[in-house]
């Protein structure tokens, strides 16, 4: 089991095209994740992404776009470790086992990750919804 565990999920109102269009730009992963590093394990298209997660963390991402009713749901999951500390290959992440090492703050890693997620979906919704009216299909 990982560390970091994120899955959570946001309803958009729009297609699971326009939605997978706003999620694809590689400018955009750098700017909601700037400290990974990311490298696409499968382009679902209009079913999502998957990510192989390098950098701060070592692990797995992905985003599964689920159509329901009149629009999408955005499932947002990531699977990780910390990475090594300092960037140097011989000094691992800490232990958790270890007592003379000190551990990281896995709550604090996680809710950090999953604020992330929620700024990329809700960035995403806020542009795809704009100007739409509340009850109103998608445009």
């Amino acid at each position: 089991m990982s560390s970091i565990q994120v899955a959570d999920q946001t309803f958009i109102v729009a297609t699971p095209q326009r939605v997978a269009a706003a999620i694809a730009p590689r400018s955009r992963w750098r700017r909601w994740w700037p400290d990974l590093t990311l490298a696409v394990g499968e382009d679902r298209v209009e079913k999502g992404i998957r990510w192989t997660v390098a950098g701060a963390l070592t692990g797995t991402m992905e985003v599964w776009l689920e159509l329901v009713m009149d629009g999408v749901i955005v499932h947002y999951f990531l699977h990780a470790e910390p990475a090594r500390i300092g960037g140097s290959p011989d000094r691992a992440a800490p232990d958790l086992a270890a007592p003379d090492r000190a551990a990281p703050d896995l709550a604090a890693l996680n809710r950090r990750r999953r604020v992330e997620g929620k700024v990329m979906s809700f960035e995403v919704k806020k542009e795809l919804e704009a100007g739409r009216p509340a009850g109103e299909p998608p445009s």
